[in-house]
């Protein structure tokens, strides 16, 4: 069965709001989800079949619809950052993959996820607008542009570097030793550069400032650009129970 443009739209949707929920989390009923992405429910139960299918997605006999964990993150787990060391290898990987990301995002000509991208951003800066952390909001914008990619493995990366990215924002902000408020504008400029690159489609450009914003927060987080790392832990989060 063909695939139709408006259930693949809501397939990618949903597929950026699965990725930032915990596995077994109860997703919204069928009218809500429908609702939220300004589609019929038909279509969305298409899409919502294909997350089954891939296992994104479970249904629960009258407690409705769950999220899953597919079998490719349950064997491409790439564990908890453990050093300082770690971390920058881990945002020298981010910058690799997210920059051709990015440019590939530039390239895309699907309205809709461009639109997600924006939507996404616009959302991010309300966040920050509240005085609040944004982290999820953050997530999910990058999230927005691997979608965009029309490369499912950028997206399916990120979704299984969910936790590392939340883990890693976190530090960034509580370690750097940058003024809080030159912090905070140099972070909105970086994310309005990367989302400005896409909408112009300057897939160089779109690279280039999505690697800038890594880079960046590789250098507020050790002060320096040439970087000497010290060998020390990195503090253990607490729980989401804790």
């Amino acid at each position: 069965m063909a695939i139709s443009p408006l259930s693949d739209f809501a397939y990618k949707q949903m597929l950026q709001t699965i990725e930032i929920r915990e596995p077994d989390e109860r997703l919204p009923s069928e009218e809500a989800l429908a609702r939220t992405l300004g589609v019929s429910r038909p279509v969305l139960r298409q899409a919502l079949a294909r997350l089954r299918t891939e296992g994104w997605v479970y249904a629960r006999r009258g407690a409705g619809n769950f999220v899953g964990k597919p079998p490719v993150l349950q064997s491409a787990t790439f564990g908890p950052l453990h050093s300082i060391p770690d971390m920058r290898s881990f945002l020298e990987f981010r910058c690799l993959i997210e920059g051709e990301s990015a440019a590939a995002a530039a390239r895309c000509s699907d309205a809709p996820l461009l639109a997600e991208i924006d939507r996404r951003q616009r959302m991010l800066e309300t966040a920050w607008s509240r005085g609040e952390p944004g982290i999820e909001e953050d997530i999910a914008f990058h999230g927005a542009i691997a979608s965009a990619s029309g490369n499912r493995f950028f997206g399916m990366t990120m979704a299984a570097l969910a936790e590392q990215t939340r883990v890693s924002i976190k530090l960034i902000r509580e370690l750097s030793p940058l003024p809080m408020v030159r912090r905070a504008v140099d972070v909105r400029n970086e994310h309005r550069a990367i989302g400005d690159a896409i909408k112009a489609a300057d897939a160089d450009a779109a690279r280039e400032a999505m690697v800038a914003h890594l880079r960046g927060g590789m250098t507020r987080l050790f002060g320096v650009d040439d970087m000497s790392i010290p060998r020390r832990n990195i503090p253990t989060p607490p729980t989401r129970d804790s």
